[in-house]
């Protein structure tokens, strides 16, 4: 197996022990609620002025898929539609009080699973820190611009 093989292999291992240990923590505690809609929540939260458009781009997911997704968030009562007074054509998300509570049960999970495995990551050094975000970042680039070439993205 070559390393690269390794790598990857140990990758997916790596991200399918996360998902695992913290699935049922984050199903106990977001019982209603499917992994996406929390995750719209979370994005909605962290970027200010979210439209359809740009929840599309960033789930790459179809415009009519964010649709149906934020009118399940609305009647769930997690987020609300709101228009900028100099723009009355586009349609932009925040949280609702009831989203922001969600929103938070959210990150206090994800800083219980932090906090978790901080032991390995005080262990880490400067430089091969560095080293990971700087091939994380080769690598996104890399299939951005993959997807880019076969035209991989939003369709409406």
């Amino acid at each position: 197996m070559t390393k690269e093989e390794q790598f990857l292999m140990g990758f997916r291992d790596l991200y399918n022990k996360m998902v695992r240990l913290n699935k049922d923590k984050m199903e106990d505690s977001l019982k209603g609620y499917k992994a996406s809609e929390v995750h719209c929540i979370e994005y909605i939260e962290k970027n200010l002025d979210s439209n359809v458009t740009i929840l599309a781009e960033f789930f790459y997911m179809t415009r009519g898929a964010i649709s149906r997704l934020t009118q399940k968030l609305i009647k769930k009562g997690l987020i609300e539609s709101y228009q900028k007074s100099d723009n009355k054509k586009e349609i932009y998300f925040r949280l609702t009080e009831q989203g922001k509570e969600i929103y938070k049960i959210h990150e206090d999970l994800h800083k219980e699973f932090q906090e978790r495995d901080k032991a390995v990551f005080e262990q880490v050094t400067e430089e091969q820190f560095d080293s990971m975000l700087s091939f994380l970042e080769t690598y996104n680039s890399h299939l951005d611009a993959e997807m880019k070439k076969q035209d991989i993205g939003i369709k409406s």
